[in-house]
């Protein structure tokens, strides 16, 4: 049996933010920590985790600051902070699950495929690379934004404009409206997630900056996966109009091509919450996904956590949370991160 509870995690600088955990009945054979991504939060995983947790595999999460629960006041959405301090939030949260033996895998949805690979590309030697990097077994990234799907990307001068603008104004919001039928091609999921009112499609200046930059890092290939990065797994379906199937496999080809055990999955048609596609199509996904994890543990951890049922019951979309206070903010067109 599958046990959930809701948390909370408090980060290097004090801010508290909302974590839920799923774990198995057991001993867990494996961990994984997710980093979600832009307007995303961890109640639009369906019945992904409790999957996961179903096989031995614990699964730890929490609400990024600027989104989902996390957001307290109007004021804190898309409130995330620089570079610096989004990687030093996922690296806080991970070290504690780092003091065993139980390996930990780490999965990035969209913007936090982005998060992540950026993580992996931590300095040899550096902090980061040493208390954390090294000691991940395993990176998965689902839909990774790694670019702008064709006809989304905006212009340079949009950029530019952004980038000094945030400068001056780091906290100014505005809002990046994702289309809903970009997302999943369950219109029951569609739905849903258009009166989610935790996905409030807003940033600041300063985070979408920053968001930027490493898009552009990582595109060009100036942050790669660093020597001690073992196994990286990247799914990306590709009819996603949100984030760009094409950049996904050429940082797979190339920043990655030194890592000696990864794995690029293609889901022909799919859109880009692989893990909120329709039933029979996000089943799948949940178990080639808990699969990949299983088959690098070896003996019989692998052979019991194989045993275990593949998929969960599936649940109805997620009911609609209660309206959280909205705060004006400008609007900008744009698909999910």
């Amino acid at each position: 049996m599958v046990t959930a509870t809701e948390g909370t995690f408090t980060t290097p600088d004090g801010q508290e933010l909302y974590s839920k955990t799923w774990l198995p009945d057991g001993e867990p054979v494996a961990k994984l920590i997710v980093v979600h991504g832009f307007s995303d939060h961890l109640g639009l995983y369906l019945d992904f985790f409790p999957t996961l947790a179903g096989r031995g595999i614990a699964v730890y999460g929490f609400d990024q600051r600027g989104w989902g629960r996390s957001v307290k006041k109007p004021s804190d959405k898309g409130r995330s902070g620089p570079t610096a301090t989004v990687l030093g939030d996922i690296a806080a949260f991970t070290k504690p699950h780092l003091n065993d033996d139980i390996p930990v895998f780490v999965l990035g949805h969209s913007m936090g495929g982005n998060e992540i690979a950026s993580l992996m590309a931590a300095p040899e030697g550096s902090e980061l690379e040493t208390t954390v990097v090294k000691k991940i077994r395993g990176w998965l990234l689902e839909a990774p934004f790694f670019g702008w799907s064709e006809g989304e990307t905006p212009s340079a001068l949009k950029i530019f404009m952004g980038r000094l603008a945030g400068r001056f104004l780091p906290t100014f919001q505005l809002k990046h409206h994702i289309p809903t039928e970009y997302l999943s091609r369950d219109p029951a999921i569609v739905a849903s997630l258009s009166q989610d009112k935790l996905c409030h499609d807003t940033g600041t200046l300063e985070g979408m900056a920053a968001l930027l930059d490493r898009v552009s890092e990582l595109s060009e290939g100036r942050m790669k996966p660093g020597p001690n990065v073992k196994s990286i797994w990247l799914g990306h379906g590709d009819a996603d109009k949100c984030t760009s199937f094409k950049a996904s496999r050429a940082w797979f080809d190339e920043s990655a091509a030194a890592v000696p055990d990864k794995t690029f999955r293609n889901y022909e048609g799919w859109v880009h919450m692989l893990h909120a596609e329709p039933l029979a199509d996000r089943q799948l996904f949940y178990k080639e996904f808990g699969d990949w994890i299983l088959e690098r543990l070896g003996g019989d951890k692998t052979a019991a956590a194989a045993s275990a049922a593949p998929t969960a019951t599936e649940s109805a979309p997620a009911a609609v949370p209660a309206a959280a206070p909205e705060a004006a903010a400008p609007e900008a067109t744009g698909a999910k991160l």
